[in-house]
């Protein structure tokens, strides 16, 4: 009998993309009257969109299940712990901090790393509390503690911390709080309300903590590139397809949210200018109770001329009382000779972009600008000279609160890039050239098609499937169709899913042009392949497609080519030992390389290439297999050679899929490396290999390798297997 159902994690990881979990699963735990715990981890299954629920017993001694290691393998564990910098820090703090025998609590424990530094730094003697509420990572502290003779010496709770009771967990309030549980806005992961509640139930009064203190800052910047990730209006308004998707009247109910999105800011460093110097935000003392809200305003000098379209923000942690040790998240173009940014690159902590609405604001060089910055429980929003009614009446007399659809910031720089569109727009015309009554269904979570479709039939019938939006879909659809003057009623939406549609639904009528993007809300940190989902819908509705009917995409290509990318490989390595604490019992699970054996496979991870930190191409870039859409799902499998063009390291081969709009292969939308709007599918090597071109004078290098995949429709998984000649 499940007696409650409680969030393993401190925030919905729906709401927190940065959390160390992959955003296509959650977990809840259930505990029984017998006080054994159980979790129930929630998969998503890519390729219907379809969730199970996999069991994780608290009593199964075995760290390495099979369904952990694929979960684990792609989530930010690994980098973290990768992260000399940052334990170095901790390690120093917890040193200085914790001085003698005392009651030391660690919320968020990981694989214990934290409670171990703890626990020596007072020779053994007190007590150290590891709070983790993520059960496979439970089992896996317990095994770190029991490789290094810890496991007697620190008490692990299973429990949010906000779970833990004195008196019946522990006997004490403690003395000293070491945490991290910091995301890249710092506030997502639920520092302030963990700290207000340990500080009000767990923690004695002024206590010692590591960290500190944390600080945020911010920049005001110009960039052409930030400011087509949200400007939908602006950079839609010269398009040739004549298709308003935020016409005037409507520009506030599609768009990007307004919120802080974490980025690696260095790799566009060049092609932006900043107008302001650092200037500091807020302050979070770690040592005393945080408010849930604040707020402050601040004047900002302009020390150049130019535009507005972003702040970028950063975080410092100062992790030891007298302000003697410190860790950034700060961009590389900010220097301080006092606060120390991490010496490799990693992928757990990066900057945060808050994008300006519209065009920016004009600024010029010695003038000021003013920012009303305010923090919530989980996050920091700001405002710069703007004002943005939320009860603005649209066309048909709603308010902007009925509906609004919120894109990720790389879709609504697709929607609003002119090549996307031709390609779309040369594929539709191609089709509906000279055909008449033709029914079309929207496949995917398009906002963009049905419009399109609409305006070039000549008596348009289109309905689109919305499987995530429903209503809210069809809201936006049908007064985006008015302000765009289509034909009222062309666009009907239906609130089921796909597998459910039946000819009812199309009126009798078999669909004559089956159309995706193919995008899908949600699945925006997924890997490439896992948009195969379109072929797992256009087989389920074989039943209502007319014997010509028409697929678009009608294939799609899996291409890849070899990189250099030590920053990536370096941070996904292997664990030794760090800072004296052996970690080498998590390398299997994680997902480390360097330390499955050639013959295994590693995980694909998906990662925007120009996001990973230094990289090259070092081959040609090689097709490895074709999915046909006409044609109903099934197995498919490839093999190429891959021609090396430059002497180097590899490390792994990045994978895409190039959609092929058209049956002529004339419309061909690519998401290669060069497209900094979409995710590879990056499959990294267990050990770096030295290659190079036919002819390298380099004895030691390869001049060619295979690469073989296999795609499995039963789940969407695609395999991938290398050897290098």
């Amino acid at each position: 009998m499940l007696r409650r159902f409680l969030l393993s994690t401190k925030t919905n990881l729906f709401q927190n993309p940065n959390h160390p979990l992959s955003p296509s699963l959650t977990t809840i735990r259930t505990m029984s009257s017998t006080s054994s715990q159980r979790m129930f981890q929630l998969k998503i299954d890519p390729l219907t969109g379809n969730s199970e629920w996999v069991i994780i017993d608290e009593h199964n001694n075995d760290e390495e299940q099979t369904f952990n290691q694929p979960l684990l393998a792609t989530t930010s564990y690994l980098d973290m712990l990768n992260d000399s910098t940052r334990n170095t820090a901790f390690r120093q703090a917890i040193e200085k901090t914790v001085t003698k025998p005392c009651h030391v609590l660690d919320i968020g424990a990981g694989t214990g790393l934290l409670s171990m530094m703890a626990s020596r730094a007072m020779d053994g003697k007190g007590t150290v509390t590891a709070c983790e509420s993520y059960l496979p990572m439970v089992k896996l502290m317990k095994k770190v503690m029991r490789l290094n003779g810890m496991d007697g010496r620190i008490k692990v709770f299973n429990k949010r911390s906000d779970e833990l009771e004195v008196g019946s967990d522990i006997s004490s309030r403690a003395d000293v709080l070491v945490s991290e549980i910091l995301d890249s806005e710092l506030l997502g992961e639920g520092l302030i309300p963990t700290l207000q509640h340990a500080h009000d139930n767990l923690l004695v009064e002024n206590p010692l903590t590591v960290p500190y203190r944390a600080t945020t800052y911010g920049q005001l910047v110009e960039s052409t590139f930030l400011w087509r990730l949200h400007d939908l209006r602006s950079n839609e308004a010269g398009a040739s397809d004549g298709i308003r998707l935020a016409p005037p009247g409507l520009e506030s109910v599609i768009g990007v949210k307004r919120q802080q999105y974490a980025m690696h800011c260095d790799p566009i460093g060049e092609e932006l200018k900043p107008l302001s110097e650092p200037f500091k935000i807020f302050e979070f003392d770690f040592w005393k109770r945080p408010e849930s809200y604040g707020e402050t305003e601040l004047c900002i000098k302009a020390t150049d001329d130019g535009r507005v379209h972003a702040i970028v923000s950063w975080w410092v942690l100062q992790l030891d009382r007298e302000g003697t040790i410190y860790y950034s998240t700060a961009p590389r173009w900010i220097r301080s000779p006092t606060i120390t940014s991490p010496v490799d690159w990693c992928d757990h902590w990066k900057q945060c972009v808050w994008f300006v609405p519209g065009s920016g604001i004009s600024i010029f060089k010695g003038g000021d600008i003013n920012l009303h910055a305010i923090h919530d429980d989980i996050s920091i929003s700001y405002n710069l000279n703007t004002r943005v009614s939320t009860t603005e009446v649209l066309h048909d007399g709603l308010t902007i609160g009925d509906f609004q659809l919120s894109l990720p910031p790389e879709r609504a720089a697709i929607y609003g890039d002119e090549g996307w569109r031709l390609s779309m727009l040369k594929a539709v015309k191609s089709v509906l050239q000279g055909r008449g009554n033709l029914l079309c269904l929207v496949a995917d979570d398009s906002v963009y098609l049905p419009l399109l479709v609409a305006k070039f039939s000549e008596a348009p019938h289109v309905i689109s499937s919305f499987s995530r939006l429903k209503e809210k879909g069809l809201q936006y659809l049908q007064a985006a169709a008015r302000a765009n003057n289509l034909p009222p009623n062309c666009i009907k939406t239906v609130e089921k899913g796909l597998k459910q549609l039946t000819m009812h639904d199309t009126n009798q009528k078999k669909v004559d042009l089956l159309i995706a993007e193919p995008f899908y809300f949600g699945h925006d940190g997924m890997l490439p392949w896992q948009n195969l989902r379109f072929w797992k819908d256009r087989t389920t509705l074989d039943h209502i497609l007319s014997e010509d009917a028409i697929i678009i995409p009608s294939k799609g290509i899996l291409r890849a080519c070899a990189i250099y990318l030590p920053d990536l490989w370096k941070s996904r390595s292997c664990l030794s030992t760090i800072e004296g604490f052996d970690h080498s019992g998590v390398n299997a699970t994680l997902g480390a390389c360097g330390h499955l054996p050639e013959s295994e496979d590693g995980p694909c991870l998906p990662f925007s290439l120009w996001q990973c930190g230094e990289f090259d191409v070092l081959s040609e870039t090689f097709d490895v297999m074709e999915f046909d859409f006409t044609k109903q799902i099934c197995q498919c499998e490839g093999k190429s050679q891959v021609k090396f063009t430059k002497t180097g390291v590899c490390h792994g081969f990045a994978l895409w899929i190039d959609w092929v709009m058209d049956s002529q292969n004339s419309a061909v939308i690519s998401t290669g490396p060069d497209k900094r709007y979409w995710k590879q599918g990056i499959k990294l090597l267990a050990t770096p290999r030295t290659v190079g071109s036919q002819g390298s004078t380099n004895v030691r290098a390869c001049c060619s390798a295979d690469l073989e995949a296999s795609f499995n429709p039963s789940n969407g998984e695609l395999k991938i297997i290398h050897d290098f000649l």
